[in-house]
This record gives structure tokens, C-alpha cells and sequence, in this order.
């Protein structure tokens, strides 16, 4: 069973500005290897992790990505799903003074998926993350993410939804951190989960760590259900109860990618999210 190739964040890229891939080349090194390098629950971005998948591949990761985009620059990525049962993403970047980064991120691994993301955001800098978790059966699903606004004047939005069926899990643990002498910083984090099933479970742990005065930093998160009225009226129209609810659910969690420039790429990840949605609700 192999890995997907960690964040690869420099294929199917879009930029506002030049032609050519999102990021340099990354800069990659050898994962330490080693039993007592393996995390545990103890380990808090870690503590709803499927760790016997984990186990399965951590031999073969690789150290998160090093990122930077560059000051002044306007760049988004699309991540779809592969195939793999275990997909395992992650990430450090570093967004430069004045420059945006977009990312819109759909999480469907069967077995185990997880997108862990470190973000430095510089002065004047924006940052906006767009994912969803989508899973049934046992399947484990996970975003990580830190968000570090270490200079003044940043901006960082995170929107992050999961509709989990079965016994699947979905979590979202994210973590703003402002520093003492980062004024001026605006942070948002709105996390949404849908059950479809009793033994589904929703993990959300949005987080600010605040040390400045003059910030406006927000977070939200909800776990709910289908409302069973509008299910009915889906249903009294000629729908299947499966179909109803992917119609339903596709209103919840498309509208996340309303904001991907490249047409293409916007009906890649609105095709694979309906896609997982019809097989989550059979």
C-alpha cells in the first residue's frame, strides 16, 4: 500500500500573475525513522488519528513540504483524492508579506486521509483554506492545521466541512496563533459537520492562541443532522432517499468551491465531491 505524494502542490496550479508551477521545488528530506518517533494520542494533533493505518505507511513519508509563496503573489491549488485507501498530506508553508494563497482541499480516503498544514502568515498577507471531509464505513478523515500570523495586518479564513457515515470520523483540529506584536490580524474558522448515520462521529476543535490587542479573530463550529422536512419534500418530488439526501448534502458542501479560478479544476472537485456524497449515502 503506498502514499500519495505529500501536498503536491506543484501540479494542476493555478496563478494570477506568471505561468509555471505554484511553489520551487520542494525541499525534501528523510523522515526520521525510528519506533519512538511514531506519535501517540498523548500527541494532540494526533489524538483522533487512525494510527494502525498510520503504522502501515509511516515508514515511507517523507517530511512536510517547505513552501513559500512568494511576497507580493496571488496563488491557489486544488487537492484532489487519489485512489489510495491512505493518504497522508502535509505541509509547512510560509506566505510572504503581501502575498495570498488559496487552497481548496477534498478529503475522501476509504481507509485513512489527513491534510496537516503549518501556516506562516507574514505582514499583509492572506491565507484561505476550503476543505471537506467526506466518508462512510470506517473510514478516518482528518485537517490539521496551525495558522501562525506572526506579523502585523494578515489575513486567514479556514472553511472546513464533513458529512461521515457509517462509523467514519471526520475531524478538524485548527489552531490560530496571533503573536504579541502581530496587530491588526483577522482570523475566521468555520467548521460544520453532518451525520448521517448513529455511529458517525464529528471531532471540531477550532482554537485561538491571542497574544496582540487590536485583532478580529472568530471561530464556530456545529454537528448536526439532515432535517428530515426538507428530506421529505426531496423525496416528494420523484427522488430515492439516497438521491435526496446527496441533493441535499450537495448544497452543504459545494458551495466550498465556488471560489476556485479555473473552471476546470472547479468541476474536478465538484465531480469528486458528488461522486463520495452518492457512495456515502446509499
Amino acid at each position: 500500500m503506498s502514499t500519495t505524494e505529500l501536498l503536491p502542490l506543484g501540479r494542476d496550479v493555478g496563478r494570477s500573475s506568471t505561468e509555471g508551477s505554484l511553489t520551487p521545488p520542494a525541499l525534501r528530506a528523510s523522515f526520521p525513522k525510528g519506533e519512538e518517533l511514531f506519535p501517540s494520542r498523548k500527541d494532540e494533533a494526533w489524538r483522533y488519528a487512525d494510527l494502525d493505518a498510520l503504522k502501515s505507511v509511516w515508514d515511507a513519508l517523507e517530511a512536510p513540504r517547505q513552501i513559500v509563496v512568494p511576497a507580493g503573489e496571488k496563488h491557489w491549488h486544488s487537492l484532489l483524492p487519489t485512489s489510495e485507501p491512505i493518504q497522508v498530506r502535509r505541509a509547512e508553508i510560509i506566505v510572504e508579506p503581501g502575498a495570498e494563497l488559496s487552497i481548496f482541499a477534498l478529503n475522501t480516503a476509504s481507509e485513512y486521509g489527513r491534510y496537516e498544514m503549518d501556516v506562516e502568515v507574514r505582514e499583509g498577507a492572506n491565507f484561505t483554506f476550503d476543505g471537506a471531509n467526506i466518508g462512510g464505513g470506517k473510514a478516518t478523515q482528518e485537517i490539521v492545521t496551525v495558522v501562525r500570523h506572526v506579523e502585523p495586518n494578515g489575513t486567514s479564513r479556514q472553511y472546513v466541512r464533513s458529512v461521515l457515515a457509517g462509523k467514519a470520523t471526520g475531524s478538524y483540529l485548527g489552531k490560530v496563533a496571533v503573536a504579541r506584536h502581530a496587530q491588526k490580524v483577522d482570523g475566521e474558522q468555520s467548521v460544520k459537520a453532518m451525520l448521517l448515520d448513529r455511529g458517525a462521529m464529528a471531532n471540531c476543535k477550532p482554537e485561538l492562541e491571542i497574544y496582540a490587542d487590536d485583532v478580529k479573530c472568530a471561530h464556530g463550529a456545529s454537528v448536526g443532522e439532515l432535517d428530515p422536512n426538507q428530506l421529505f419534500y426531496a423525496m416528494s418530488r420523484g427522488l430515492d432517499p439516497a438521491s435526496a439526501k446527496a441533493l441535499l448534502l450537495e448544497g452543504f458542501v459545494l458551495q466550498l468551491w465556488d471560489d476556485v479560478p479555473d473552471k476546470a479544476q472547479r468541476e474536478a472537485l465538484v465531480e469528486a465531491t458528488r461522486a463520495a456524497l452518492r457512495e456515502v449515502t446509499k
